[in-house]
């Protein structure tokens, strides 16, 4: 039976099949007796479990459950306090979301995450990424031409990536795009290496090397094409999930309400053609006649969770496919502010290893956290996995002899306060965001996002347009929400003509194919087809 077939009432009233007169339960349908009911459980409560669960109550579908993992719902929108402001009193610092990234046009679309930051007068300020500095182990160097240099590359790498895409031909490495560009640096060169990074890994999370070609820049161009191109950095004491809990406070009575189930961790998932059963780790379950899971990619690379049935071959394919990265900043408040205080970023190229260290941020700005001397630096992926596996005094040590590299004409003190997150030891995230990486085809993407019987699937790696971005999760969130409502009340099918709106399941592909035919496996193209077959056969 198809879902679109399923009538509203029966979802409402059970989703199962009761057994005849006679027949004994199994011990499934003891355990499944004794689980709450609801119609649709979202596993986790970051922003896009919270859009669904929006998008369910627009829709007067009010009977969910929301299951979330920590004891506060905005997944990895989340801060803690740091230091001590003029007052005595910590400073509110982001260890994750932290930028609101292509904020819209006048009267143009607007991001959504702009929208509910206006809504909650979330407090930002735009962060310009042409007021860098740039230094190497003696201290200041201006190599800022190389900054241009790439930016000019990669306006001829973009326009490339566009006819890749638009002529459905194959994809490059970011790094392959860039070289063929003119952008090409030397392994050596670390001064270029830095602005690789700078201009690359500090935005995607990956090198060049491991990332698309094609989908990074058409991520990076549909957000700032369809919004804006201007980035807001949140310096909001309530921390950034304010808007997220602003945007439940529509729907839910706070963290009392009966559907929000804190502080729950989810173990094994059930899933089938009527429903979904969510088992927790306290023994508890829920039932229901659709779920929509938001779990990070890194959650699910991890088999935190079992399935049962085990996922499909062809969704198993997708989730490994795709990557997950850590992307980890670490905050430092001194005494004093001993760098210029009228720069935003400090770009470091380090002499022996490219990302070490490599982008300083300042926050004690008249526009940010004035006067509270707080700097942080990104690392990503390796060197940030490498911070989680030492101590904080290792890193903090490592730190210390970059920026005294950087000002070496100054005398630096100790951090008095210093803080990071180990994002991939996070059993809730096991990572900061995903990746799109080469030669990935759009058709493996949607099987990352389709649904597996009435298991759903939404959140920022789902997202086609806006992949790895909170506005990506947000709008598959919402997505996800819609679907299922309008799946439960009928509304896929059109009155007159019978025929399926775009709602329904998602399309999957079992099989994906690759693009040279066999018959091209040949000697005509260097391929020693008959000794292989030959030596197979033997």
């Amino acid at each position: 039976m198809q879902l679109h077939h399923l009538p509203f009432l029966a979802a409402l009233a059970g989703w199962s099949i009761q057994p005849a007169l006679g027949v004994p339960h199994s011990p499934r349908d003891q355990e499944q007796a004794q689980c709450k009911k609801t119609t649709v459980a979202i596993l986790g409560g970051g922003i896009a479990g919270i859009s669904a669960a929006q998008a369910l109550t627009n829709a007067s579908v009010h009977d969910f459950a929301i299951i979330e993992y920590r004891d506060t719902i905005g997944g990895r929108a989340w801060h803690n306090p740091f230091g001590k402001g003029p007052d005595g009193k910590p400073y509110t610092i982001e260890m994750g979301a932290n930028w609101v990234q292509g904020l819209g046009n006048p009267g143009g679309p607007q991001n959504p995450i702009w929208t509910l930051a206006q809504k909650y007068n979330l407090k930002t300020h735009y962060s310009n990424y042409d007021n860098i500095s740039t230094y190497n182990e003696h201290g200041y160097s201006d190599y800022s031409k190389l900054l241009d240099d790439y930016d000019n590359a990669y306006e001829i790498a973009n326009q490339k990536a566009g006819e890749i895409l638009t002529q459905n031909l194959q994809d490059q490495t970011a790094q392959s795009g860039m070289a063929l560009a003119g952008w090409n640096p030397k392994k050596h060169d670390m001064e270029a290496q830095a602005v690789d990074w700078w201009k690359w890994d500090f935005e995607d999370n990956f090198t060049p090397l491991e990332s698309s070609l094609v989908y990074g820049c058409a991520g990076d161009n549909l957000t700032s094409n369809v919004f804006s191109d201007h980035d807001n950095f949140v310096t909001d004491q309530r921390g950034f999930n304010t808007i997220i809990k602003g945007m439940a406070s529509d729907f839910l009575k706070g963290d009392n309400d009966p559907r929000l189930h804190l502080n729950t961790e989810i173990t094994d998932i059930e899933y089938h053609k009527d429903g979904v059963t969510i088992h927790n780790k306290d023994g508890s379950c829920i039932t229901a006649a659709y779920a929509i899971c938001t779990f990070s990619l890194g959650v699910l690379q991890s088999d935190a969770v079992k399935f049962t049935p085990s996922l499909p071959e062809w969704k198993q394919t997708a989730i490994q496919k795709f990557t997950m990265g850590t992307y980890t900043k670490i905050f430092m408040q001194f005494n004093e502010t001993f760098w210029p205080t009228d720069t935003q970023y400090f770009l470091y190229a380090d002499p022996v290893m490219r990302g070490w260290y490599p982008v300083f941020q300042s926050l004690s700005m008249p526009e940010f956290l004035p006067g509270s001397n707080i700097l942080f630096v990104t690392v990503t992926n390796e060197l940030a996995w490498r911070a989680e596996r030492q101590s904080n005094e290792q890193t903090q040590s490592e730190i210390m002899a970059v920026l005294r590299k950087m000002w070496p004409e100054k005398t630096i003190p100790e951090p008095t306060s210093f803080l990071y997150p180990r994002w991939s030891q996070e059993p809730w995230s096991r990572g900061s965001y995903s990746n799109w990486p080469p030669s990935t085809t759009l058709e493996m993407h949607q099987n990352l996002r389709a649904n597996a019987d009435r298991l759903w699937f939404a959140g920022e790696a789902t997202s086609p347009t806006y992949f790895g971005f909170l506005h990506g999760a947000w709008f598959e969130g919402r997505d996800a929400g819609r679907n299922i409502a309008a799946v439960m009340k009928g509304h896929c099918v059109h009155p007159e003509s019978k025929k399926l709106k775009e709602c329904g399941q998602r399309r999957h592909y079992e099989t994906l194919h690759g693009t040279s035919p066999l018959a091209d496996y040949s000697a005509v193209n260097g391929w020693t087809a008959n000794s292989f077959y030959d030596s197979n056969t033997d």
